[in-house]
């Protein structure tokens, strides 16, 4: 595909992706949709059935990090079963919704292993699918949290301008506060490339007293991993890209101390970022060091993303070759 025709594309993805946030913010709340009448009657066993498509679902999006890696396809088996079950229409009411809910888990969850592997076009797919049936279900929530999975897609791939529209229409219709808090999140982020400190600290400081807000609702299970490690590090992240290095190399430090083992994943890339953030005050030895770890840790792991985080730093390290670490570093992510 020659440059006119990446372009092209380009443009033609933005627009869709504006247009999906914007009638999906426009909508306003939404009633679940209703049921039509089946196209034949359920079957015996059928409410087994989704019983163990769930219990299989939660088994395999349950796995430690380190095994995740085995088990896209099997959720990619579960979503064709559960998007079968739903287009016969075979099931009303309460079953109807719980493989909505299993369509809209699997969609985010099989998104991912897309997205950590660098296949964009194939994540955003899946995540659109994803937000129909968060639709169908009339979960707002749900919904503006997918949207945001764009959102943190468009950042990744240096469209911050378009993440911080979405998220900004993403936010108009999320309720519960740990969600807002996570939006507000990823937004300082998109905002932190542009150099907007203002808007920047703004969102940080909502994303902050947004996650201590108490609430009479469950949090959301797509955002319940979010916590202070998270906080310390994106806040972080964002200070590093406003030039506030200092602070921000203590605040990834306070954050990866407080993520648990079992993320893993997110530990590879908080290590890619504090990396950057000794680079950027001049300390070779240092951010080859984490850089190292990441890199070690995302290979065993099989997380393609954190590897690319971190090969990404190499033309930054090329510029120190003597420094403890860095040869070492070097050769490795060359191979």
């Amino acid at each position: 595909m020659d440059h006119s025709r990446r372009v092209v594309v380009s443009a033609i993805s933005t627009t869709a992706l504006l247009a999906l946030a914007g009638a999906w913010a426009n909508a306003g709340p939404q009633p679940p949709a209703a049921v039509e009448e089946p196209i034949a009657p359920p079957a015996s066993g059928d409410d087994d059935l989704v019983t163990s498509l769930e219990q299989a679902t939660n088994l395999f999006t349950s796995q430690p990090t380190e095994a995740r890696q085995h088990t896209a396809h099997v959720l990619e088996a579960l979503l064709t079963s559960v998007s079968n079950l739903l287009e016969e229409g075979r099931h009303r009411g309460e079953a109807r919704t719980r493989l909505l809910s299993l369509a809209a888990k699997l969609a985010g969850e099989v998104g991912w292993h897309r997205f950590d592997s660098g296949r964009h076009p194939e994540a955003a797919r899946y995540w659109i699918g994803g937000l129909h049936s968060a639709n169908a279900l009339g979960d707002s929530d749900l919904g503006a949290g997918i949207l945001s999975d764009l959102a943190y897609q468009a950042s990744w791939r240096n469209r911050p301008e378009l993440a911080a529209d979405i998220l900004r229409r993403a936010l108009t219709r999320t309720r519960h506060p740990a969600a807002q808090s996570l939006l507000q999140l990823r937004l300082a982020r998109a905002l932190a490339v542009h150099g907007d400190r203002r808007a920047t600290l703004r969102a940080l400081n909502a994303a902050e007293h947004l996650l201590e807000a108490p609430c009479a609702d469950p949090v959301p299970g797509w955002c319940k991993w979010l916590s202070n490690a998270d906080l310390a590090v994106d806040t972080g992240q964002a200070l590093l890209d406003l030039g506030d290095t200092r602070r921000a190399r203590t605040l990834i430090r306070e954050g990866q101390s407080l993520l648990p083992t079992a993320r893993d994943k997110t530990r590879g890339v908080f290590l890619a970022y504090r990396a950057k953030s000794h680079l950027e005050l001049g300390e070779p030895d240092l951010a080859a060091a984490a850089a190292t770890e990441s890199f070690e840790l995302a290979q065993r792991i099989g997380a393609p993303r954190c590897v690319k985080l971190v090969r990404d730093l190499t033309p930054a390290f090329a510029a120190f070759p003597s420094a403890q670490g860095v040869p070492e570093l070097l050769a490795r992510t060359a191979s």
